[in-house]
């Protein structure tokens, strides 16, 4: 009979050199990418907090994967489209939610918006604009929003195509009309005033 001992210690080290290396892969995502994952996912929900939460649910996912073998050979680009479907999934719950709260009870606007600035003239024009951009968006179906909000963090038209999981074509058909929305929304809030 054999000693079992050595084997043991062998496949203990191989386990503890795997796990090492799909920490580290983890720890470099997020170390890269997480400030600028966060900053979108405040955009998209207009929520630190729950943005907060996503990005966590984002880099769990990551390391999921990471464990089970199956590493994205991009991680920026798949950690964007998980993301985005996160925050996908929790606009149409929230919608739903909506829905029923309205028909339960009186609904009020609860756009929150951040102005940085001392200067409250400043700070003024600063939150009536992000007010108005944000019922702007807040118009456009959640896939149309999140298109948007990746191309102006300059994501390209095929990158956005696979975080929503469209073609490229209506990827560009949807972020045309969704820019010609937004255009046509924010010149109507400028001409009523």
């Amino acid at each position: 009979m054999e000693p079992v001992g050595p084997a043991v210690e062998l496949v203990d080290v191989g386990r503890a050199g795997r796990q090492a290396r799909d920490d580290a892969i983890v720890t470099s995502a997020f170390a890269a990418h997480h400030e600028e994952l966060y900053a979108f996912l405040v955009r998209a929900t207009h929520d630190p907090d729950v943005a907060e939460e996503l990005l966590q649910d984002a880099f769990c996912r990551l390391t999921r994967e990471v464990r089970a073998g199956r590493t994205p050979e991009l991680v920026r680009p798949w950690l964007y489209r998980v993301a985005a479907n996160l925050a996908t999934s929790r606009g149409r719950r929230l919608r739903s939610a909506l829905r029923w709260f309205a028909r339960a009870t009186a609904t009020a606007d609860p756009i929150g918006t951040f102005a940085r600035t001392d200067d409250p003239e400043a700070r003024a024009i600063s939150h009536e604009r992000t007010r108005e951009l944000i019922a702007a968006l807040d118009g456009l179906a959640v896939d149309a929003r999140l298109a948007l909000l990746l191309s102006a963090e300059g994501f390209s038209g095929l990158e956005i195509a696979a975080a929503l999981g469209r073609s490229h074509a209506a990827t560009r058909t949807l972020l045309s009309r969704s820019r010609v929305r937004v255009r046509t929304r924010l010149e109507a809030l400028e001409a009523s005033r």
